[in-house]
């Protein structure tokens, strides 16, 4: 066991309190890290808030990159030293992970939301107890994460920590929804609504396929700028005029939208706003959204759910890398960044709008 400090939520909707825990050496099949940066998502403040209270303490966050400390004796693909991307876990033999879509891994609820290993075990102590972790198989706001394999990406040894760690969940999961599930061709429209981290993933990826015009709906004027300075044609507050406008900017409806803020309210001015044929992918949670059947049939328009940006981390996350080094995905203009001591004034900054990606360094 090791001693590591460690950002702990003691029961559902508690703030996260930066505690001494320690930490197992790793498995066979297992990877030691040590961490360098680790993003903040809404994910995360989401499910500190719901989680049951039977699997707390609990150690959230998903988003994390470091430095390799140790690796179990079968661990091939990575050694101490190496700079690496944690990100979701996955078995890596079922049928979904077989035909390369671990996103929709038939054992994701047990390796990603159990507040353990896929056994149930959970590599951290606290006081001498266990302390549950394993978040999205890695559970990386702490100083270390001991992570499966398969959801350890290496990374090039000179990429900033801060531009890795967003990859993780946020970047791939918007530049995926565009990229490998929507495909769009050069010259198509797409809206993006929600102009967060994941919203902007989208943009950029959409900006970097041609897509013409994106635009992007924020209700915050900052995003709004900001969304603009990536490349969006426009970016629009939400109001009750929000469809008439999209129609006018994308020529008669868009081709594409993408919602990150699974409100139904949204996604229902987002069938509206689509031209026939067109296409939603669905990526924020939230309550159920009652649709109008007959817009959906008489225009054909086809609903995606897409979780991770349906991408195979090993081979999507090096593509992303590449995109950022040709200046194509500028994921470093939505950081900022804090002190991992200060965890709670990067949620009350994402909170408030004024830091799109909160991301936490170690020293």
């Amino acid at each position: 066991m090791r001693p590591v400090r460690a950002a702990v939520v003691a029961a559902p909707g508690e703030p996260f309190a930066v505690r001494d825990a320690r930490i197992e050496e790793p498995r066979p099949h297992e990877v030691l890290v040590r961490m360098t940066a680790a993003g903040l998502c809404h994910t995360d403040l989401a499910m500190r808030a719901t989680w049951p209270e039977p699997l707390t303490p609990m150690v959230f966050g998903h988003e994390g990159a470091g430095l390799v400390e140790a690796v179990g004796a079968e661990v091939t693909g990575v050694a101490p030293g190496d700079q690496v991307c944690l990100t979701f876990a996955s078995c890596g033999t079922c049928e979904q992970c077989a035909a390369g879509h671990p996103a929709y891994c038939l054992d994701a609820g047990a390796l990603n939301f159990s507040g353990g290993r896929g056994d149930g075990s959970t590599v951290l102590s606290l006081d001498g107890a266990p302390l549950h972790g394993g978040f999205f198989g890695q559970s990386s706001f702490a100083t270390h994460a001991v992570v499966h394999e398969r959801g350890v990406v290496g990374a090039p040894a000179d990429l900033p920590a801060t531009v890795l760690a967003p990859l993780g969940c946020g970047g791939q999961t918007g530049a995926g929804t565009v990229l490998n599930r929507l495909r769009p061709e050069p010259g198509s429209s797409l809206v993006v609504l929600g102009a967060g981290g994941v919203g902007l993933s989208a943009l950029m990826a959409a900006v970097a396929s041609g897509c013409d015009p994106v635009v992007a709906v924020d209700p915050v004027p900052s995003r709004r700028v900001l969304a603009t300075g990536l490349g969006a044609k426009a970016a629009l507050a939400p109001d009750d005029d929000l469809v008439t406008a999209l129609r006018d900017l994308t020529g008669g409806g868009a081709r594409h939208v993408v919602d990150t803020t699974g409100r139904p309210e949204m996604i229902r001015q987002a069938v509206g706003a689509l031209r026939p044929r067109g296409e939603l992918a669905l990526l924020g949670l939230g309550p159920e959204v009652a649709f109008d059947v007959r817009s959906l049939l008489y225009k054909g328009i086809r609903v995606h759910g897409v979780v991770e940006g349906d991408s195979d981390p090993a081979r999507f996350l090096p593509e992303l890398i590449g995109l950022y080094r040709r200046g194509l995905f500028p994921v470093d203009r939505l950081v900022t960044t804090f002190p991992f001591e200060e965890i709670e004034t990067a949620v009350a900054a994402m909170r408030d709008g004024s830091a799109v990606k909160p991301v936490l360094t170690f020293g």
